[in-house]
């Protein structure tokens, strides 16, 4: 039996009485693209940050490739070159170039030279086609190069699998196309990605499983077309029919 690259196992998350989290687990094997759907308040986010550890868990593990990345004292560092994290609101450091938010995590946590670290920020600005907005600040980008700027970022570190927490929700509609067709090239790359999202269209066509949390527990999990076509769930069914008639 071949080792997940991610295994979420019965993991909870609670912020004061409010429980988010209430015993998820799923796995993913390397090359997947597993994309989170549910309503606000379903735990999507927070579960996103208990994997890259911007939150610990209550209880529970999650493994990356065999690695209980939730131990006490492993490496958060570590972790953070392993797994990449794209934010919905961009997380840009407005100070900095776009090339410089790229090469501040390859010089701090990976250690590369200055000169080492521009030359890696420019091959990922040049495949998600901003190399000539390098030495542009985030206040003079728009919003979807900005996120296409994040997601150079997490992919300069060469991860493992790469979170996204919501990429386009920040953006005008005229953009979210532009960051959509980065992340289906990624697909097509073969990178492994959890993305928690409301592109349907994004999940149905790329997605090796969707997954529709609600109230802090995996509802359902399956390929696109038993999900979307064929649910199980009453619950499934009754989601995927107000979010249909929402964006009508």
């Amino acid at each position: 039996m071949t080792t997940p690259l991610l295994d979420v196992d019965d993991v909870y998350k609670a912020f004061g009485e409010e429980r988010v989290l209430r015993g998820v687990s799923f796995e993913m094997d390397a090359g997947d693209v597993d994309v989170i759907v549910g309503g606000s308040g379903s735990g999507k986010s927070t579960l996103l940050r208990c994997i890259n550890r911007l939150v610990e868990v209550d209880a529970g593990a999650i493994y990356l490739d065999g690695d209980e990345v939730t131990a006490p004292g492993y490496d958060v560092n570590a972790l953070r070159r392993r797994v990449g994290m794209v934010f919905q609101d961009f997380n840009l450091f407005a100070h900095l170039t776009a090339r410089e938010n790229v090469t501040l995590g390859l010089r701090r946590v990976r250690g590369f030279s200055t000169s080492e670290a521009r030359e890696r920020a420019d091959e990922e600005l040049q495949q998600v086609g901003l190399l000539p907005q390098a030495d542009s600040y985030p206040a003079e980008l728009s919003g979807g190069q900005k996120q296409r700027v994040g997601i150079a970022r997490a992919l300069a570190m060469d991860p493992e699998i790469v979170l996204f927490d919501e990429p386009t929700s920040a953006l005008d509609p005229e953009l979210i196309g532009e960051v959509l067709r980065v992340m289906r090239d990624l697909v097509d790359r073969g990178m492994t990605m959890l993305v928690v999202s409301h592109e349907m269209g994004f999940a149905r066509s790329a997605a090796t499983d969707v997954l529709f949390l609600d109230g802090g527990k995996i509802a359902e999990k399956g390929p696109p077309e038993q999900v979307f076509e064929r649910p199980r769930r009453e619950r499934t069914r009754e989601f995927l029919r107000r979010f249909t008639e929402a964006e009508r």
